[in-house]
């Protein structure tokens, strides 16, 4: 059995300052898989496919998810 590589989750430079201490972390170094987790929760893990996280971004980028409306 191969086993897979664990993922290598990376913040948002934003969230890089120590005074920020929740900031959502993706994970991109597993072929054909997207990881998101928590900061505060790192045991929670969300996976997705790229072409769902595409759409995700996409809809974020677009204000679908706008939560000061």
């Amino acid at each position: 059995m191969t086993q897979r590589p664990e993922f290598e989750f990376v913040k948002a430079a934003a969230c890089r300052d120590a005074r920020v201490n929740n900031c959502p972390e993706v994970a991109l170094n597993r072929p054909g898989v997207v990881a998101l987790r928590d900061s505060q929760r790192p045991d929670t893990i969300v996976t997705m496919t790229p072409a769902d996280w595409a759409t995700l971004t996409a809809a974020i980028k677009g204000g679908e998810f706008d939560l000061s409306a």
